[in-house]
């Protein structure tokens, strides 16, 4: 019994990493959808900006206008560029904190698995030792009516 209780106080730690991991985990998936929203809201005006471009280049537009589109989608470029390597550092960041909250959760099952194995054991040898116990007082009874 005294088993069981130290490996309850065990779960105990180990459902608070569990939440400690889980609490990471939705941080850093709440940081890669941020991200990946600004990632894909560039790539939005980015597109808008290719299309006014392509527009301008079929009709009359002044040269100094083009220029500033060309240059404003190259400064998305490179925004792009930036965001998407955060975009794939958030990812990756993501997944380690996934990887170790399954870590975690693996690790609290087993923990469970483990104390109800041993309750179950531990029934066990009770009803064992209640069931010989019976047997015994059976037998007494029984010797003691026969000895009469």
């Amino acid at each position: 019994m005294a088993e069981t209780v130290t490996l309850s106080k065990l779960l105990h730690v180990r459902e608070n990493d569990r939440k400690e991991a889980q609490k990471v985990y939705h941080d850093a998936l709440a940081f890669f959808e941020d991200i990946a929203t600004q990632f894909y809201t560039l790539l939005r005006k980015k597109e808008g900006a290719e299309e006014s471009y392509d527009n301008s280049l079929q009709a009359t537009v002044p040269l100094e206008m083009i220029k500033e589109q060309i240059t404003y989608i190259e400064m998305l470029n490179k925004q792009i560029l930036e965001l998407q390597e955060k975009v794939q550092h958030a990812r990756s960041e993501m997944e380690a904190k996934q990887l170790k909250l399954i870590d975690a959760h693996v690790e609290v099952k087993k923990y469970e698995k483990i104390i109800d194995t041993r309750i179950k054991s531990e029934e066990e040898v009770r009803a064992m030792r209640e069931k010989d116990s019976m047997d015994e007082i059976s037998i007494r009874q029984f010797l003691s009516h026969k000895n009469r």
